[in-house]
């Protein structure tokens, strides 16, 4: 008797599961966030359906590759949900966020990857929409045409984290790269959508994609620093705002935090700005 489970099993243990997450409200986002977290988890136990103890081991097992405590944790809420699902409970510790200062590239690093980016219009596109939208690699894949507002220079998130709905800036310069890309883009409906970027083969554009191709242009960039897509979209643009002088409670209307707290993980500017802000702002 061969035991072995064959993969279309994993597909329909994951196609129900789609449907289970959409059922209880989850944004588009979060099931493919999910989504992608059990499927790396049904390999791992190599079982339509591992019992918790393989959970246990699953989270082990990540906790040992040093991924992010945030990442940990997701992980866990993803593999509950699918308990869930099928009636049982997967209980785990949830570790306390690490609120140490987070990765980010320096400005030189930036204009490094730009660099690079520049001799493929469409990935010159893509990291200019990422760095001065401040988005989240799932909004960045997303991005339809209709959400695109050259002229007033805006973009419109939909279904953003918390399914919040949002409208982020755009540089003058990153709608000229922009125009040029979608002059030479064929017009593509994917399901039933215009998507800004999608892959070569056609299909929609994931964050799996983005991440390849992200750290690509890191290595032929020569960047060194930690981080990948999140880092270059998130924690970059919020640390050089808050060191070019910006207001911490503007660049949390911009990342659109809930909580300033989150936002006050990036005021961790250099002394040399310290210094140049200090010598300016406390005059008598």
């Amino acid at each position: 008797m061969n035991w072995h489970v064959k993969q279309e099993d994993f597909q329909s243990v994951l196609e129900r599961y789609n449907r289970y997450l959409k059922g209880k409200g989850f944004s588009e986002s979060s099931i493919e966030r999910y989504s992608n977290i059990l499927r790396s988890f049904l390999k791992f136990a190599d079982d339509a359906h591992p019992s918790t103890e393989k959970a246990n081991e699953f989270r082990d097992y990540i906790i040992a590759k040093k991924q992010a405590r945030a990442t940990i944790n997701n992980s866990c809420y993803a593999l509950g949900n699918f308990y869930k699902m099928h009636g049982e409970s997967f209980k785990f510790s949830v570790l306390r966020p690490n609120n140490s200062i987070p990765y980010y590239f320096s400005e030189e690093e930036v204009h490094k990857i730009f660099d690079v980016a520049s001799r493929n219009i469409k990935q010159s596109a893509v990291l200019q929409v990422l760095f001065f939208g401040c988005l989240r690699a799932s909004e960045l894949c997303a991005l339809e045409d209709r959400d695109l507002d050259l002229k007033d220079l805006t973009i419109r998130v939909r279904n953003g984290k918390g399914n919040k709905d949002g409208i982020v800036f755009i540089t003058s310069e990153w709608a000229k790269t922009v125009r040029k890309y979608l002059e030479i883009r064929p017009d593509r409906v994917i399901d039933e959508r215009h998507y800004v970027f999608y892959t070569d083969y056609g299909r929609a554009w994931n964050r799996e994609a983005l991440h390849r191709m992200f750290i690509l242009i890191k290595q032929r960039a020569g960047i060194k620093t930690q981080g990948a897509v999140h880092v270059f979209g998130r924690h970059t643009p919020a640390t050089i705002m808050i060191a070019h002088g910006a207001d911490v409670r503007i660049v949390q209307k911009i990342l659109r935090h809930n909580d300033i707290r989150t936002t006050l993980r990036y005021a961790h500017v250099s002394d040399h700005t310290k210094r140049t802000m200090y010598d300016k702002c406390l005059v008598l």
